[in-house]
């Protein structure tokens, strides 16, 4: 039972929109707005405002100017199920079971002088948000989840001479979680656990010219030890309904981005990105149930231990900005993103698949001090099939079809 949100967990800690967020895994590409108008191509070299904190720290060194960007990304997942089967036979299958959902995100950055730059970024890496009907037919594999790791990033970068720059900051994440699943003999299980850890970012950025440049980035992994409980109620568990603690170790895998940035004219830029995300690490679920009672102990839940073996996954994105004049940008991408999951171990909680998006945004300047962007994602994924099958908690097979709109608005302002 709690092997589910282990799993949820360990998706979104490395990775706020359950199945359909808006990159591979549960990572959330949604730590910026400029960047999401072009499909978050360029993303370690474009360096165009304070989010590149996120993007590239060595970004920094590019901002001429003290700078505050704030904003978020408002997500809108829709589902359709089909092709059911299972065991119990009932349920029923109505799909959209994530609930809209807001993605927030802040930074400031600070250039000391012509070499060094300080920042620092608050964001959400990593989210989760399932929530299916109460007689959902696979609710034995987990009708409930809602997971989120929210991140503090102070950044320093360092311009080495007019071609290379370099950028590093520790990360604070916080990781929080509860899901919930239904049991077959009629109970109802309920789990949360949290945890705090660090790890970095670190990034290079090369100027090959004044109008091309490229950029590496590197998000570290990240090991938890989260610490919570599992609550058993209904008349299925009698008298042994009650909290019991638990535990599990988690390491979320590192990820590397490389883009390149060419500013084809005074009107014309272009991006193109590839990231490469460790997912690997992901291979089985392991958690340590404590304090069970003699006739708990030694069952499914003592421990508990689930096969996930996930690949490592890469995602591409081109893009493009023109500037119609001094005031207004317009943004557009295309990305393709693939899924680490596999049909043998894919569940409810994770029903996600390869997935293509594309991407329109819009920059207004008002003034030389103000930025308004606004963006829009558009995301569909392949056809994606669970088969699921446990003599602890039934059968359940289904085909799934999600898509998801974006939408975001960020305002950065310059002293």
């Amino acid at each position: 039972m709690k092997t589910t949100w282990l799993k949820t967990a360990l998706a979104l800690a490395v990775g706020a929109m359950s199945s359909q967020t808006m990159a591979a895994g549960f990572a959330l590409n949604e730590q910026s707005i400029s960047g999401m108008g072009t499909s978050y191509a360029g993303r370690s070299s474009s360096a165009d405002d304070a989010t590149t904190l996120f993007g590239n720290p060595a970004g920094m060194s590019r901002l001429t100017r003290e700078e505050v960007s704030f904003g978020a990304a408002a997500i809108k997942a829709n589902t359709d199920i089909d092709d059911t089967s299972s065991f119990p036979a009932t349920g029923s299958n109505d799909g959209d079971m994530v609930p809209a959902t807001a993605v927030p995100m802040g930074y400031y950055v600070n250039p000391i002088d012509d070499k060094w730059a300080l920042g620092v970024g608050v964001y959400v890496p990593f989210g989760l948000a399932t929530d299916y009907e109460s007689g959902f037919q696979g609710r034995f594999f987990g009708d409930y989840s809602e997971v989120r790791v929210i991140t503090v990033q102070p950044t320093i970068s360092y311009r080495f001479n007019e071609k290379l720059s370099f950028g590093i900051g520790p990360t604070l994440n916080r990781i929080d979680g509860e899901l919930q699943s239904a049991t077959l003999n009629g109970g109802r299980v309920k789990v949360k656990g949290d945890d705090t850890a660090v790890g970095f970012n670190a990034g290079v950025l090369y100027e090959f010219t004044p109008h091309t440049r490229m950029g590496v980035t590197y998000h570290s992994k990240v090991e938890y030890t989260l610490e919570g409980d599992t609550k058993l109620s209904g008349a299925g568990f009698g008298p042994f309904a009650g909290k019991y603690d638990a535990s599990l170790d988690l390491t979320t895998p590192e990820s590397v981005d490389v883009s390149l940035t060419h500013e084809l004219n005074d009107r014309w830029t272009l991006y193109a990105g590839a990231m490469w995300t460790r997912w690997s690490r992901f291979e089985a679920i392991i958690i340590e149930n404590e304090s069970l009672p003699g006739p708990l102990q030694g069952g499914s839940l003592d421990p508990i231990i689930e096969e996930q073996d996930w690949h490592d996954t890469w995602s591409y994105a081109l893009g493009a900005a023109f500037k119609l004049n001094q005031q207004w940008t317009l943004r557009s991408g295309l990305a393709f993103d693939q899924s680490p999951t596999n049909n043998t171990h894919r569940s409810p909680r994770i029903p996600s698949g390869d997935r293509t998006a594309v991407s329109f945004g819009v920059a207004w300047n008002p003034t030389a001090d103000v930025t308004v962007d606004l963006a829009y994602s558009y995301l569909w994924e392949e056809d994606t099939k669970i088969r699921r099958s446990s003599p602890t908690r039934g059968v359940y097979n289904a085909t799934y079809e999600n898509s998801a709109h974006g939408f975001g608005a960020s305002l950065s302002y310059r002293f």
